[in-house]
């Protein structure tokens, strides 16, 4: 590493940055450029780059990708984080699921759900609540148990860069939504240089996880000319359940006691994408399909018995002398289904089929016009357009499932239509702010509903009843942001940040709307084994946050960084839970097998905490290489106010202290993670309290010119424990107050090759 300062000085500012910033150019303050290492793919600079002299080092540098910052005229986005890629690669073949690879990423913690379907949570706030966006992609889950979230649609082998935006995201980046924003991209397109012979890529991994014996690999391949590149990536994933550190329960009888049931899955994705570019030109077309023939789920009543999807996704970005335009446009269709597996069947012939069909369309119109060397402003609209049908089919024999199909959403519509405009500027070396406003109507209708029983006179009262009612509902959101930053020094930058951000109910917080108790059993997407029904009438949710951030550092950021970030959340008209009540002449059900009966309403929340992060350069040595430290804090607490009780799924204290070592092409890390109890629960959805626990993991790797071997032990001293936020385990059998317990001890093992 004493050749940084070398390298540094030879970037050129114009080289092909990651994804998520050759997308946006108002990521323009701060660069991140991506350097590729001596035994990475060549770099696609033309001849007489700069990049060229980056090669010429005093001794060699081994690095997956390195990140270097450069300051210009513009600015870039305050309160974001950004995955290293060292962290992506190591994480491909630590986990299947995508939302995983997010872990350690300040202000960030997890949802349980299927093997890859966990669903993340930014600030206390998770699901709709956040903008999830895969290649620019606003993806909604069509689902009544939402087992299909926005990054199970791409496996972690396509991840080539990750931001997450907590709390404040700038009005240009998407709204309907009050907790921040995730943005994940697969790979820039790479060209051939001019005048040079086709360029030919392709890269091969495949992995094994000893705990639930999960295995699988994948695949790209790409070719390309001076303006144009075909590429094709695929992958696949299996795995059995997996085991605890220890007996969580004596309720299995088809499992051990330490297994738990219900979470086995297997997955299969598929892409193909064409890139073209002339001039100041760039067009890329995607198209996608995903198959998961299976994904069990240990805390939802259902499992997923088939997931068919594919999607078309079409980018566009043309150059101007005054600025950039940027346009998007995708389709995607999701058939879903659920049903009882294995586990879960306490007959052999048990069976309730649930169907959903789900397609989501989008466009998107941006310009990016630069105002002066100093001003940036971008205006634009967004319009997406989203159609849902959840039907169960009857069951042959069965009193209670039929003799009609139940119509859980019926014709659902959900349209949006947004306009914004961002002003950012840097009114000195010390000074930069940024100003948005963002204007959205949401207009959400659905059709006439049926119970499975059309004969009887209660349930055919009730559907009549909600029949009758106008559905259709309107609003109109409006929102916010104002940031600023302030570079005191080299070594101080404070930022200071407020936002109005609204969000419009999902279908079925609007639609579901059965009290009996089967139905209500069948809609939740929160993992606490309740059951729910919506609320026509709920009114769009609205956030007032105030985050600030103070960052200390060395004056060249390579040896120490110590980060701090508070914030606080007002809701207005928080989606929350209480006790069903009545309505349209229907008594909701009696508490049943222990569970309760929840209807949705709106609420008056607010929530608060602290992220902190630091690193410390603590030792370098060319004999012995580096040594580092890192560590990553997070706090939050979230509240009712109108109830006094706990919001639900909020982490305890938590924090990852980590050592970090490198030597040329070899890296290892030691990891712990330490959670505090959680007590702080909701006790209108009985969820469980859970006891602190902290785990030991080890990581490995060595990265040669074209092979990568990586290896890691999860959970090394086999702890057991609960996970948090993993809902209540209903793997075999409905009990309440059982939480879902985490994964034992792991053996992982990786090899990838690139050519």
């Amino acid at each position: 590493m004493r050749t940084l300062p070398k390298l540094i000085a030879t970037l050129p500012l114009t080289m092909v940055m990651g994804s998520a910033l050759a997308e946006e150019s108002t990521f323009t303050g701060t660069n991140t450029v991506a350097v590729k290492a001596p035994d990475a793919p060549a770099s696609t600079a033309k001849p007489g780059q700069k990049g060229e002299s980056a090669k010429k080092t005093d001794e060699p540098l081994v690095l997956d990708m390195l990140t270097i910052k450069s300051q210009k005229a513009n600015i870039d986005q305050p309160f974001g984080s950004y995955l290293d890629h060292s962290q992506i690669a190591l994480a491909r073949t630590a986990t299947s699921d995508t939302a995983q690879m997010l872990k350690g990423t300040p202000g960030m913690s997890f949802s349980g759900g299927g093997g890859i379907s966990s669903r993340p949570i930014i600030h206390g706030m998770a699901d709709d609540r956040l903008r999830t966006q895969v290649d620019g992609m606003n993806l909604i889950s069509a689902c009544a148990n939402h087992m299909n979230p926005a990054l199970s649609y791409v496996s972690p082998s396509s991840v080539m860069s990750a931001q997450v935006l907590a709390g404040i995201t700038p009005v240009s980046m998407g709204g309907d939504s009050i907790g921040g924003t995730i943005r994940v991209n697969s790979a820039d397109p790479e060209f051939a240089e001019d005048g040079k012979a086709p360029l030919l890529k392709g890269q091969a991994s495949t992995f094994y996880r000893t705990n639930g014996d999960a295995r699988g690999g994948n695949i790209a391949a790409s070719i390309a000319n001076e303006h144009a590149e075909l590429k094709y990536t695929g992958s696949t994933v299996q795995a059995r359940n997996y085991k605890a550190g220890g007996n969580f329960t004596t309720q299995n009888t088809k499992n051990g006691n330490d297994v738990v049931a219900s979470s086995a899955y297997k997955s299969e994705n598929q892409a193909l994408s064409l890139a073209l570019r002339g001039g100041d030109h760039l067009a890329v077309i995607k198209v996608g399909q995903q198959n998961i023939p299976y994904q069990a789920f240990p805390n939802v009543r259902m499992d997923m018995t088939g997931d068919d999807s594919w999607f078309a996704n079409v980018f566009t970005k043309s150059n101007f002398n005054w600025g950039n335009i940027e346009t998007r446009a995708y389709h995607e269709d999701a058939q879903h289904k659920m049903n009882f597996l294995e586990d879960k069947k306490t007959t052999p012939t048990r069976s309730m089929p649930m169907d959903t069909h789900g397609v989501n369309q989008g466009l998107l119109v941006k310009a990016n016009i630069d105002m002066t060397d100093r001003h940036l402003l971008t205006v634009g609209g967004e319009y997406q357009r989203y159609r849902l049908d959840d039907w169960w089919d009857p069951v042959p024999g069965s009193m209670m499932m039929g003799p009609g199909t139940f119509s859980n959403i019926n014709g659902g519509k959900r349209d949006r239509v947004d306009l914004f405009t961002e002003w950012e500027g840097r009114w000195s070396d010390k000074w930069l702010t940024q100003l948005g406003a963002r204007v959205g109507a949401v207009e959400m209708n659905a059709g006439n509903v049926q119970d499975y029983r059309t004969m009887t006179v209660a349930q055919r009262a009730e559907a009549t009843a909600v029949n009758s009612q106008n559905k259709k509902q309107t609003d109109i959101n409006i929102d916010w942001t104002a940031l600023a930053r302030y570079t005191y020094n080299d070594m101080q930058t404070y930022e200071l940040g407020a936002a109005r951000k609204t969000r419009s109910p999902n279908l079925y917080e609007r639609f579901a709307w059965s009290r009996g108790s089967m139905a209500m059993f069948m809609n939740n997407w929160v993992g606490d084994a309740n059951g729910y029904v919506g609320d026509i009438n709920l009114k769009p949710e609205v956030a007032h946050t105030l985050s600030a951030t103070a960052n200390w550092h060395d004056a060249d950021q390579q040896d120490w960084e110590t980060k701090i970030t508070p914030f606080y959340t007002h809701v207005g008209n928080y989606i929350d839970a209480r006790l069903c009540q009545p309505a349209n002449g229907v008594a909701c059900n009696s508490p049943a097998m222990g569970f309760n009966m929840l209807q949705l309403a709106n609420f008056d929340a607010y929530l608060f905490g602290v992220d902190v992060s630091g690193s410390k350069r603590l030792f370098e040595d060319a004999k012995y290489g580096n040594f580092t430290g890192k560590t990553v804090l997070n706090y939050v607490r979230g509240k009712n106010n109108d109830t006094g009780g706990n919001l639900y799924q909020q982490m305890p204290f938590n924090a990852t202290v980590a050592l970090e070592h490198q030597r040329g092409g070899w890296a290892n890390t030691i990891e712990t993670q330490i959670v505090a109890p959680k007590t702080d629960v909701q006790g209108v959805r009985l969820e469980p309290r859970t006891a602190g626990f902290a785990l030991l993991n080890l990581r490995s790797s060595y990265t040669w010119k074209h092979l990568r071997i990586d290896g890691g032990i999860d959970n090394l001293l086999d702890k057991n424990y609960a996970l948090p936020l993993g809902g209540t385990y209903i793997g075999e059998r409905s009990v309440p107050g059982t939480a879902v317990p985490g994964m034992g001890r792991s053996f992982n093992i990786g090899m990838t090759v690139n050519y």
